[in-house]
């Protein structure tokens, strides 16, 4: 057996005890084939989301069972019939919560493979104030570093030129002389 759910409208002109008598020629059908009737909700008068047979407004009802699908047919055949039930739609309840179980499975599995995280380390106070634990004078993480000043260019080939006192110039030149 499989579970379905029934949600069907009713006029709203239609008298309580054409009502009563539906709702328990359902149940009837549903035991007579072994089954079960889990609930019966009467949802109350809404307003439909459009007109059909010139109505705006119907009457609510869900059945949730247990049957097989010859008790479905047979529930909608007398469903299509009744001059009260403007629209019915049955769904079959154990494959949507066969879905519902299979993705929470792999939603499961998925939480089971990813690393748990540990506590994130607390960020400082101010942003430009140091992160605690780093050498002073360090830049804070994520912070610009400033640019450091480049030293000037000297050349590299350039003679040094020294001055020699003015006694050793006059002696070289009195050397030359003699």
């Amino acid at each position: 057996m499989r579970t379905y759910e029934q949600l069907f409208i009713v006029n709203t002109a239609a008298a309580d005890t054409d009502v009563d008598a539906l709702l328990e020629q359902l149940s009837g059908i549903v035991k007579a084939s072994g089954g079960n009737l889990d609930k019966t909700d009467k949802w109350g008068v809404r307003k439909l989301a459009y007109r059909i047979s010139r109505q705006t407004e119907g009457t609510y009802f869900l059945l949730a069972f247990s049957c097989g699908a010859q008790t479905v047919r047979e529930m909608e055949r007398r469903l299509r019939v009744a001059d009260i039930v403007l629209k019915f739609i049955t769904v079959r309840m154990d494959e949507r919560m066969k879905r519902v179980a299979k993705r929470q499975k792999r939603r499961e599995k998925r939480l089971a493979r990813k690393p748990q995280l540990s506590a994130p380390a607390p960020a400082a106070a101010l942003p430009g104030a140091p992160a605690p634990g780093a050498a002073p004078g360090a830049p804070a993480p994520g912070a610009p570093v400033p640019a450091v000043p480049a030293a000037p260019e000297t050349p590299a080939a350039e003679p040094v030129v020294s001055t020699a006192p003015a006694e050793t110039a006059p002696a070289a030149e009195t050397a030359d002389k003699q």
